[in-house]
């Protein structure tokens, strides 16, 4: 290996291990995800099972998929 790519991999390999250290050493501060992660879902997943129950139930949307008996032939004009 060139001694140039050796000295910056070694330089990039004590950033990190210096990163690491200062981070172990910090005390963990909980921050917003931490605080309201858990209320952010499950609020989120109440809006959504609200929007799609109304969806389901009051939106008068045929479930009927299958367009047997439903299609028609129209007349052939020419």
């Amino acid at each position: 290996m060139f001694p140039v790519a050796r000295a910056a991999l070694n330089l990039t390999a004590r950033g990190i291990q210096r990163t690491a250290v200062r981070q172990a050493h910090r005390k963990h501060e909980p921050d917003f995800h931490d605080k309201y992660g858990n209320l952010v879902l499950l609020g989120g997943a109440a809006v959504f099972t609200a929007v799609w129950g109304y969806v389901f139930t009051q939106a008068g949307i045929e479930w009927g998929l299958s367009p047997v008996g439903r299609i028609t032939p129209k007349e052939w004009r020419e």
